[in-house]
């Protein structure tokens, strides 16, 4: 693994302690050698089954728990489970082989802050351990664009059919994408507009469409939307 990601911004602390858990050897040494390249990182331990994993964050609680999803023993939804209410300072970041927006979902549910393919890791590891040392959530690229555009595919009933929720929709468009992105960093629907060379009626179309979509019920659920999926900077 290369390093040619960002650095970390660790404020003011003598050690940010990173338990690595993965059955493979080749990738526990690759992190650690990547991790440790980087002032004030420290990986206090090395797991290789999810038990281990467990054992591990009970007795010593390391800040940060690197995890990936499929180990010998148990899945890392179930390791993520077990350690939940035994080290609730411990965050969990993801990494894995699966590029799955299902998987990304039980990160989330399970409390996990980070989600990155082990593809992506040399470029991305760095920037997805920043924002999750600051409590911020984070997708690998790939994945907060995959989960953007198909948010709102979920089985349901058909347009029309006169029953309340689950009703199938199209994905964002890359407009509505954008839009998103925008109205998300603040800018009002005017600035929105004046961006993307459209009307402010068309801008306030957009959203509407988004919010129905979408289903969200306030707009503050759609600048959530937009942290959680890393379409903007938090």
């Amino acid at each position: 693994m290369t390093s040619d990601a960002p650095g970390l911004s660790i404020m003011a602390v003598n050690s940010y302690r990173v338990l690595v858990a993965d059955d493979h050897g080749v990738v526990r040494h690759g992190l650690r050698v990547l991790l440790e390249s980087q002032p004030g990182v420290q990986v206090c331990g090395e797991a290789r089954t999810g038990l281990e994993a467990i054992d591990y964050v009970k007795k010593e609680k390391p800040d940060l728990l690197i995890l990936d999803l499929t180990m010998p023993d148990m899945n890392g939804l179930e390791v993520m489970r077990a350690i939940g209410g035994e080290s609730p300072s411990t965050d969990v970041l993801v990494l894995t082989m699966h590029f799955s927006e299902e998987l990304a979902r039980g990160m989330l549910r399970c409390g996990g802050l980070g989600y990155v393919l082990k593809s992506d890791a040399d470029t991305e590891l760095l920037a997805v351990v920043n924002h999750v040392l600051h409590h911020q959530p984070f997708f690998t690229s790939r994945l907060a664009i995959s989960i953007a555009q198909n948010y709102v595919r979920r089985p349901g009933n058909i347009a029309g059919s006169g029953e309340g929720g689950g009703l199938t929709s199209s994905p964002l468009t890359r407009r509505e994408i954008e839009v998103v992105k925008l109205l998300a960093e603040g800018k009002s629907n005017k600035d929105v507009a004046s961006a993307l060379g459209v009307s402010t009626r068309t801008i306030e179309s957009h959203r509407n469409r988004i919010m129905h979509k979408m289903k969200f019920a306030s707009f503050s659920e759609l600048i959530r939307f937009a942290l959680r999926t890393n379409l903007v900077e938090p």
